[in-house]
């Protein structure tokens, strides 16, 4: 009887079987429910009632809208620590990085519970201004979701592009949108999807610090699951997945450019 020999192709198995059985197996039940009736018939209702209902359809504008906000604040923040981060004049070591990094390793719900009870000491109270505290939270969940792709794209920026820019009479301004935010174009988008899509699909932040008063798409199909409406859940969830396969396609020659000229600030 001949022995099985041990190959490193083997080790794939483990990370195979994970993947079948908690991505593509809830993938098929998502796409099985939303394209089904209660009766299990193949139908296109779903989607329908759900294009026809202007609720839903104000719902998902509404994330949309949310979406784009904190992507827009996150850039906004998150690009110039990014670029004091990856500055060696400035920081000479991890540690400044592991202080913006080491929020993602506390739980997701304990740190936005601490942000709300924060803010009630500081006087904002999340019934009173529920779009308020939610931004914040939301910025504050996603801020290092920002900051860690523009940190690394920036640090392989050609620095010489940059001396050669102000070398030719550039502006300082000139130098930043023509020859920086050309070369650091792959960690925007990087930056932009790894927050536009979780933000809308959020529905921890909303709750906790709105109070309950702010829904996104998120808590709708929070809501549908829990009340046992896996049909319509499933379809705003397959819904999502649709818009992130978009993004994904429109943005993926972009993220191509990622190997960009080496180079440490």
């Amino acid at each position: 009887m001949s022995k099985i020999k041990f190959q490193r192709k083997h080790l794939s198995i483990p990370y195979a079987a994970f993947l079948l059985l908690f991505v593509v197996l809830p993938l098929i039940l998502i796409v099985y429910y939303a394209l089904t009736d209660v009766n299990g018939t193949i139908s296109l209702k779903n989607f329908i009632n759900f294009f026809k209902d202007k609720n839903k359809l104000g719902l998902l504008s509404f994330s949309v809208i949310i979406g784009v906000a904190n992507t827009v604040l996150c850039l906004l923040i998150g690009y110039p620590i990014a670029m004091i981060l990856s500055n060696r004049k400035y920081n000479k070591s991890m540690v400044m990085v592991l202080l913006f990094v080491m929020p993602m390793w506390i739980n997701f719900v304990l740190r936005t519970a601490a942000t709300r009870d924060l803010l009630y000491w500081l006087g904002i109270n999340g019934g009173e201004n529920p779009y308020l505290a939610t931004m914040i939270g939301m910025v504050y969940n996603y801020l290092p979701f920002t900051i860690l792709p523009l940190y690394t794209t920036m640090l392989k920026m050609d620095k010489s592009l940059i001396e050669a820019s102000y070398d030719l009479g550039a502006k300082p301004y000139q130098t930043f949108y023509k020859t920086i935010i050309p070369m650091t174009m792959p960690g925007i988008v990087s930056a932009a999807t790894m927050v536009f899509m979780p933000t809308m699909s959020s529905f921890v932040i909303s709750d906790i610090m709105g109070e309950r008063k702010i829904s996104l798409i998120g808590n709708a199909i929070q809501f549908n699951f829990d009340q046992s409406r896996w049909h319509d859940g499933s379809l705003i969830a397959l819904i999502m997945l649709l818009i992130i396969g978009i993004i994904t396609l429109l943005t993926k020659n972009i993220q191509k450019e990622e190997n960009v000229r080496g180079g440490l600030w």
